[in-house]
């Protein structure tokens, strides 16, 4: 049994595969505790492997299912990710990094939380993705090259706080232009109005 927040149909909002259509499988629990973070970890559903395969399986529009959350590598598994395939798409993840992932993973967005309050409770373990997404609050970025990656992401940090917010977007496009190796990810779904 695994605790799912929710499982729902939009559009890919950050980084690579930005505008694809997507099946969100957002899993409630993390090994860290960001600050941050959009995810409420006491909702959620457990739901069997089956259960969460027949959810995914009713969205046949969609290219692509983002295991996310919370943190998705602390449940699933080889048997999972190769079931969630039998639908058809491919199977992306979003992770921290701090757990080895399965190796039939089709796409692997690595975000280290390192540098931020509750974010550094444990150490990262991978030292290759398809993209490194890094939540930028200002800290230096630098030292996030030690990760081998197609694509590096410099995302501004999400604030209620409309200044505090346009003073971090200005910040991250600064850091982007002075340092051509970054590509900036905003978070296309927020500003679309959609999940």
């Amino acid at each position: 049994m695994k605790k799912i927040n929710e499982i729902f149909y939009s559009l890919q909002g950050e980084g690579a595969n930005t505008g694809i259509p997507a099946v969100f499988v957002r899993f409630s629990g993390c090994n860290l505790r960001c600050a941050f973070c959009d995810t409420k970890h006491e909702k959620g559903t457990l739901m069997t492997d089956d259960e969460i395969f027949a959810a995914v399986s009713r969205y046949t529009e969609a290219r692509l299912i983002v295991l996310t959350g919370g943190e998705p590598s602390l449940f699933i598994d080889e048997e999972f990710v190769k079931l969630m395939k039998l639908t058809g798409k491919q199977v992306a993840i979003e992770t921290n990094g701090t757990k080895e992932l399965p190796p039939n993973i089709d796409w692997v967005t690595l975000s280290p939380k390192m540098g931020f309050e509750g974010g550094s409770a444990h150490e990262v373990v991978l030292s290759e993705c398809d993209e490194l997404k890094v939540v930028y609050v200002g800290q230096p970025i630098e030292p996030y090259f030690k990760y081998k990656a197609k694509q590096y992401f410099l995302q501004p940090c999400y604030s209620d706080d409309e200044q505090a917010r346009r003073a971090n977007i200005e910040a991250t496009i600064k850091a982007v232009l002075g340092d051509s190796r970054w590509r900036l990810s905003m978070q296309m779904h927020r500003v679309a109005g959609i999940r």
